[in-house]
């Protein structure tokens, strides 16, 4: 067997028992169904606050279980935070391009001033 082979073989892995996948899934269930009553709740600007604030609760419970994030090394967690780094970059450059656009000129020949 070479070495790399034994390497993958020997590797020990965090066991997560089966219990912890059902309250997880329990959980998920309950903060979808919590989505869908604030849904039917007039909040104002704050519906689209609050629904994305359970979305990213919801996907950061996937990333750190399902994904097994939470037990991994320091370099996946410095990935996945880097990933994370780089998509507010890219959401912070288009909203600045998008909010920085005239409305209701379009067709209509701009002057600046």
């Amino acid at each position: 067997m070479s070495a790399t082979m034994a390497e993958h073989t020997s590797g020990h892995h965090h066991i997560v028992p089966t219990r912890i996948y059902y309250a997880i899934f329990a959980g998920l269930m309950l903060l979808t169904g919590v989505t869908v009553a604030v849904a039917y709740v007039d909040l104002g600007p704050w519906n689209t606050v609050v629904a994305v604030a359970i979305a990213c609760f919801k996907a950061m419970i996937v990333v750190l279980y399902f994904m097994h994030v939470k037990y991994s090394t320091r370099l996946i967690k410095l990935t996945v935070i880097a990933g994370l780094y780089w998509m507010g970059i890219l959401l912070a450059l288009t909203l600045g391009d998008y909010l920085t656009r005239a409305w209701g000129t379009f067709g209509q020949q701009i002057t600046l001033q």
